[in-house]
């Protein structure tokens, strides 16, 4: 089973999904504004692919924090916790499956998924 994380309005996370269902795998979509993201999910993917990886230092959020904020993020700790508070600084999408996880929307690394 797939379970793929993100917001339902991102143009990325809707490629990533349209590709999902264009190539009939079933996923269940986990919606950060609704559902939120816990502390020990953060810290299962955080071992997978590291904090610096989950966190998008592209974003809209990101780029709107304050610089003394961004500047404190310099270790796991301080991710999680912006990350939980801040959902949409989560790179996206970020797709579990069942070797792995997979972030962001790249098609030739979905196609191994196959």
């Amino acid at each position: 089973m797939f379970t793929i994380y993100g917001i339902p309005n991102c143009d990325t996370m809707k490629k990533a999904m349209t590709w999902l269902n264009s190539n009939k795998l079933a996923f269940v979509f986990h919606d950060y504004k609704k559902e939120g993201i816990s502390k020990a999910k953060l810290d299962e993917w955080c071992k997978l692919v590291g904090w610096e990886v989950l966190l998008n230092k592209k974003s809209t959020t990101w780029r709107e924090l304050p610089e003394a904020a961004q500047q404190k993020v310099t270790t796991q700790a301080a991710a999680i916790k912006l990350m939980m508070s801040h959902t949409s600084s989560i790179k996206r999408p970020v797709l579990e499956y069942p070797k792995g996880l997979l972030v962001g929307f790249k098609e030739d690394e979905y196609s191994q998924l196959k």
